[in-house]
């Protein structure tokens, strides 16, 4: 097996693994490497976990040489996103106030993939508190997109994503509270899978700043590595009560599905590349024997909105409040404006927003008894500058902070399952991505349809330049 190993995915390292033709610590170097060379550019990767790591690529090897793997993972090199906790890792959270804390336990997926044989090589930068739609803090700096170093790869899983495309690990464990996994999934060409809530039960974490609209999640560069990842992930818990009352998975045949086509958010401006590339999926989706209704959006956006503003500024007042003012003191602009905003909030404007989102959640139970699927782009920009927080115009239009990231937030609102897809190119060389949404519990449906549509396109993987180290 030769140093180019670092472009499988993770389904065939785990058959080179198994196969006796590569060996854990071998894999666990060459990725090692590869860290070592590219991320002073990128900034991905901020605590390392290498005496760690390579403890548990020995054990794995062990068990491979016995025969007796954990599971397919076994010996799978693996990041972790800054808002997760892992024992004996520093967990900073982006956070200035996080700088030093270095938890003695593992939250629940991470204690699952420990369990599983996973190799965790480090964690992932994000913004603070994994607030915003690029990837950048006081604490580690900006983080940037392989495809073009200039650029963001997104947020706040950005760093979590240019790891992954660049080859630094075959897949990467982050969260998703309004598009942090999907969206930069879409600006790096990988797939990323937000699934129902519940569906990967949660404890023993940071607190909870988005209600259970944040859920974990991963970027791979396939289908096939995103099943494989989930088996693992999926599954009730005691510790989670969420993850107990799912109701049974809604499976049916992928090959012709009713799917509703939104390219746009009302008058929310969508740059035309990606449209356009869209359009053309819409077209090739319709041929291939799908009924495709193009449609406006489902939704008043004004709402979701203001759900997003009451949620997230309260939650982040709440945490501001349990701490000392030294934590405050060295918080970033951003969170100090949101907990500004956040004290503000009435509780009656807290108990409305709770009932809006109940009535939404009905609405969109509603809306996937008509359609198996909604498509839409996953972004409504290309990446723009690493350091700046979202593109100030899109199409030649002034966007907001939010701008940028429209389509997404809806799906966490509402809890359903989403996975953003590769789906092409810009004219200037950029990733483009969908994203398709599928009714509650309909996990193993958007999983299944996403597996057969990467297989009948049957697309090239193409790796940035920077990862092959033009």
């Amino acid at each position: 097996m030769n140093l180019d190993c670092w472009q499988l995915g993770v389904g065939a390292l785990a058959q080179a693994l198994r196969s006796g033709a590569l060996e854990p610590t071998q894999l666990l170097d060459i990725f090692l490497d590869r860290i070592a060379r590219l991320d002073p550019t990128l900034n991905t990767m901020v605590a390392m976990n290498v005496e760690g790591a390579r403890a548990q690529a020995q054990a794995s090897a062990a068990r491979l040489q016995r025969g007796e793997p954990l599971s397919p993972l076994d010996g799978i090199p693996i990041s972790i996103k800054d808002n997760l906790l892992v024992r004996g890792i520093p967990a900073s959270w982006g956070s200035m106030g996080y700088a030093h804390y270095s938890p003695e336990h593992d939250e629940l997926p991470v204690e699952r993939l420990r369990a599983a044989g996973a190799v965790i090589i480090g964690k992932t930068n994000v913004p603070e508190l994994a607030l915003q739609g690029y990837t950048s803090n006081l604490l580690f700096g900006t983080t940037r997109n392989p495809w073009d170093t200039r650029l963001t790869p997104g947020g706040s899983s950005g760093g979590a994503a240019a790891g992954v495309a660049a080859g630094l690990v075959p897949a990467a464990i982050g969260t998703d509270g309004g598009g942090s996994i999907r969206r930069p999934a879409c600006h790096t060409g990988l797939v990323g899978f937000k699934p129902s809530i519940g569906r990967y039960a949660r404890a023993n974490g940071f607190p909870e700043l988005l209600s259970d609209f944040e859920v974990i999640g991963m970027l791979t560069h396939c289908v096939e590595d995103t099943k494989l990842l989930d088996v693992i992930l999926a599954g009730p818990s005691e510790l989670d009560r969420r993850s107990r009352s799912l109701a049974p998975q809604i499976t049916r045949d992928t090959t012709r599905l009713r799917i509703l086509y939104v390219p746009r958010f009302g008058d929310s401006p969508v740059d035309r590349e990606i449209e356009s590339v869209t359009d053309s999926i819409a077209q090739w989706l319709l041929d291939q024997g799908h009924e495709v209704e193009r449609g406006p959006i489902p939704f008043d956006r004004a709402e979701i909105d203001e759900i997003w503003r009451v949620v997230g500024c309260s939650a982040v007042a709440q945490l501001l409040q349990q701490r000392d003012a030294s934590f405050e003191a060295v918080c970033g602009p951003f969170v100090i404006e949101r907990a500004r905003e956040g004290r503000a909030i009435t509780a009656a404007n807290y108990v409305g927003t709770l009932a809006m989102i109940s009535s939404f959640r009905r609405q969109m139970d509603r809306l996937f008894e008509r359609y198996a699927l909604v498509f839409t782009p996953s972004a409504a920009a290309l990446p723009w500058p690493a350091e700046e927080s979202h593109p100030p115009e899109i199409d030649g239009r002034p966007a907001g902070p939010r701008g940028h990231a429209v389509y997404t937030g809806w799906v966490n609102v509402c809890g359903h399952p989403a996975i953003s897809l590769p789906l092409g190119f810009s004219r200037s060389g950029l990733p483009i991505g969908g994203q398709f949404v599928a009714a509650f519990c309909s996990d193993d449906l958007v999983l299944g349809f996403a597996q057969r549509f990467e297989a009948v396109r049957n697309q090239p993987r193409i790796w940035p330049r920077f990862a092959l180290g033009d």
